[in-house]
């Protein structure tokens, strides 16, 4: 990073002596013990020696590390060592610090102070307080002031901190970031802010103080690299792409939460901080930006991009600093408002952007899903246990102290909760009824009942109009405006009960089928579009309304629509094309209905839970004790550690017991099965002696709306969690959801074909229609 920055100071910036000129000042605003102060007086030291070294090098050296090359530290253990480090690096040079001498490093906040206060009264008071009782301390202060405030700092560098839960100052802190935030709903339709983390914060302070203050410069960071492509940084990027000139990414991967630490080939990929004793490093994928601002206004940012991967990335990122043409290593990006101004290679087809967003097949909004809050007291897998427990909730008898006692439906206070305020208020406006127990979708694979209310504050968020919706007779398809990461599998699902805000990543939204009074929910457009085809009136027939939504179920798990559009999945709602002839359009509903049954685990399904099961999945997650023994109530207790209580009663995932293994010749698939399940397959254990025998490591890894489907329904049923073993249809129930995952790998090949063949045929939807409802002529 140093070497860089030395490198563009002197080629774009017309620095010919780089960090070794005196006019430019250089800071770290969160120095941490030092290390890139050392490595610029370092840079400094070979300028100097490379010109022609005289007596006064070693002065101009200690002049650097006293005045221009700055750190900003706000922790004292390692603003401490980061003094040490640099007196003892001038030391080696011949430059040693006197007894009066100190390095440009300082005890502050970085993250303020860097304008003069709007309320000079209340801070003059608590500065004088400070000089009266700490001298030395307000002496800092005062000179880490005059840095921020009258230094014309020309490069600013370091590894801000990566954490999103640091909190926000009340006054000028928490106001830092207003700049990314100010229209991501009204404008981009995004909810969630991930833009508090503190190394959001460095970059606004670094963009603030080289763009607007010095007005040139030099900005180089390593950071956590989401901010290149996650849809709530998109107005981080676009400012960022308006106020500098010129743009390097080396996006350094390494992500566990991204790519499982995997490159794309299969190998290793540890985190560029990876060490002997952590082989893996940080978590977090991470990312070396550097960012040019010319003394021009910018007009448009030239961004170069490239990817480094597997265990030598680092030393491909230091070989590659001799590279005579180093801009030759980098592909070029465009970003663009198209596709959120990402600032990395995008993987999406040709047409992508040309295909119609989920919601805009619709005639009504997308609405969020219902969330709970209340520690799953109005949800449970067993219907009458429910009945039982809400019963004596809305019996005027019971106290909240025996309802606590028992645990029977909301009563525990909680974040802006008060159940006993709560429970009067249903107690007055209704009575309990069965009719209220509702199917619930909590999470894939995974449908209870709970106890239905709109009377606030039961439920944290009841969606009135969604429930008011959503029956057997409705279903509705659920989806989500963004991808949280990319490995994430299909996103899309389709379901009758409920659905539960964050049944997928990082939560989820429905579209029913059909609005009030049976009209089919779908736009203008989308009705013009299916006019055009032939097809009836969706409003009288059923069948047609259904159409589009089942059309998309079958593209959203199409593996080559996910592979070939993952950065644009990942943008914003999913784009499915849109086939121009009515019996495509019937072929692809019908295979997405096939996908929803697969996806349905009440309802038994002919040859992959019922009857003669096929014979590639017939040996699927056979239930099995070692020895070839009947099992027990023993041998159906779940402790192989898949999950465990967290913080606030969370459950948290645990590794849990796999023995993977090569297959037997009675598991062994034939054919095109055979390349879809692989080579290898895996025992999953529940205890010690018991386990789900050959269920093949695609099926295993499944993962639907950023869950890993079989993993999550097991981290859920731990002893400890469940207090109870397995029953024995909840074994077989492991059985068939796996069974029901093959099924959807076996469909791949004509996923993939059928997705192609609508690509292909695609028919854009009309901008101008009013054809809808009672207007629009029957066929």
């Amino acid at each position: 990073m140093v070497e860089r920055v030395d490198q563009v100071l002197r080629s774009e910036l017309g620095l010919a002596d780089g960090l070794a000129d005196p006019s430019v000042w250089v800071l770290d605003p969160c120095c941490g013990t030092g290390a890139y102060l050392v490595e610029v007086l370092d840079r400094i030291a070979r300028t100097l020696r490379e010109k022609g070294e005289d007596a006064l090098t070693a002065e101009d050296l200690k002049q650097a590390a006293m005045t221009r090359v700055a750190g900003f530290e706000i922790m004292p253990a390692p603003y401490v060592i980061a003094h040490w480090q640099v007196g003892h690096a001038l030391r080696m040079a011949d430059a040693p610090l006197g007894p009066d001498e100190r390095a440009a490093v300082y005890l502050t906040n970085a993250l303020t102070g860097w304008a003069a206060p709007r309320e000079p009264t209340t801070t003059v008071e608590t500065q004088r307080g400070i000089r009266f009782s700490y001298p030395p301390l307000a002496d800092e202060r005062d000179e880490a002031t005059r840095v921020k405030q009258a230094r014309p700092i020309l490069v600013v560098l370091g590894n801000p901190p990566y954490n999103a839960f640091a909190g926000t100052a009340p006054d000028e802190e928490s106001g830092l970031v207003n700049p990314y935030k100010e229209g991501l709903q009204r404008n981009w339709g995004i909810r969630k802010f991930n833009l508090d983390d503190l190394y959001v914060r460095f970059f606004r302070v670094a963009e603030r103080r080289i763009a607007d203050g010095t007005g040139r410069g030099v900005v180089c960071f390593i950071s956590n690299h989401s901010w290149l492509s996650f849809p709530s940084y998109v107005l981080m990027r676009k400012r960022l792409l308006s106020e500098f000139d010129r743009i390097w990414i080396d996006n350094l991967n390494g992500s566990k939460f991204e790519t499982g630490k995997v490159t794309p080939d299969g190998n290793p990929d540890p985190s560029v901080f990876s060490t002997e004793a952590n082989r893996e490093g940080i978590q977090v994928g991470t990312a070396v930006a550097l960012l040019v601002k010319h003394n021009s206004p910018t007009v448009d940012a030239r961004i170069l991009y490239r990817d480094l991967w597997g265990a030598q990335k680092r030393k491909l990122l230091l070989t590659s600093l001799d590279t005579e043409k180093f801009d030759k290593g980098y592909s070029l990006v465009q970003p663009s408002a198209t596709n959120r101004f990402v600032l990395r290679r995008s993987n999406i087809a040709s047409d992508y952007a040309s295909w119609p967003r989920l919601p805009e097949l619709a005639a009504q909004d997308a609405i969020p899903g219902l969330t709970e809050m209340r520690q799953e007291a109005l949800i449970d897998g067993d219907r009458d246990a429910l009945s039982k427990r809400m019963r004596r909730y809305f019996d005027f008898h019971e106290t909240l102290v025996s309802l606590q006692h028992d645990s029977c439906g909301p009563v525990f206070d909680m974040a802006r909760f008060e159940a006993a305020k709560a429970r009067e208020t249903l107690l007055r406006t209704e009575h309990f009824s069965e009719t209220n127990l509702r199917r619930y979708h909590q999470r894939v694979f995974e449908e209870g009942w709970c106890y239905y209310t709109k009377i606030r504050p039961i439920w944290n968020e009841p969606r009135p109009d969604l429930a008011a919706l959503i029956g057997n007779d409705n279903p509705c398809l659920v989806s989500r405006a963004y991808r949280e990461r990319p490995l994430e599998g299909p996103h899309i699902l389709l379901t009758r009960a409920l659905p539960d805000y964050h049944l997928l990543r990082p939560n989820c939204s429905a579209i029913p089928f059909f609005r009030a009074h049976n009209r089919a929910n779908l736009s203008p457009a989308t009705r013009t579009w299916l006019n055009e085809l032939g097809l009836p009136n969706p409003d009288a027939d059923r069948a047609t309304a259904a159409l589009p939504w089942y059309h998309a179920l079958g593209i959203g798990y199409a593996p080559a629509w996910l592979t070939e559009n993952s950065d644009g999945i990942r943008q914003d709602w999913p784009r499915v094309p849109l086939p121009d002839n009515a019996d495509l359009l019937r072929a692809s509903a019908a295979l997405g209905a096939r996908v929803a049954a697969l996806l349905d685990p009440d309802k038994p399904l002919s040859g992959i839970t019922s009857g003669a099961i096929q014979a590639a999945i017939q040996t699927i997650a056979v239930p099995t004790k070692r020895g070839g023994a009947p099992m027990t109530e023993v041998d159906r207790t779940l402790t192989a550690g898949w999950g465990h209580a967290g913080k606030g009663g969370a459950v948290m995932p645990g590794r849990g017991r796999i023995v993977q293994r090569g297959l037997m010749p009675t598991e062994a698939p034939s054919g095109a099965e055979s390349s879809l399940f692989g080579a290898n397959t895996l025992d999953v254990f529940l205890n010690a002696d018991a386990y789900w025998r050959n269920i093949p490591e695609p099926v295993w890894n499944f993962t639907i709306g950023g869950y890993q489907v079989i993993k999550k329904w097991l981290s859920y049923r731990e002893r400890p969690l469940l207090g109870r073993a397995l029953s024995p249809a909840e074994i077989r129930y492991v059985r068939d959801m796996a069974r029901r995952l093959a099924g959807l790998l076996l469909m791949a090949p004509e996923l993939d074909s059928n997705y192609r063949a609508c690509a292909a045929a695609h028919r854009p939807l009309s901008a101008a229609s009013n054809l809808e409802d009672a207007d629009r002529p029957s066929a």
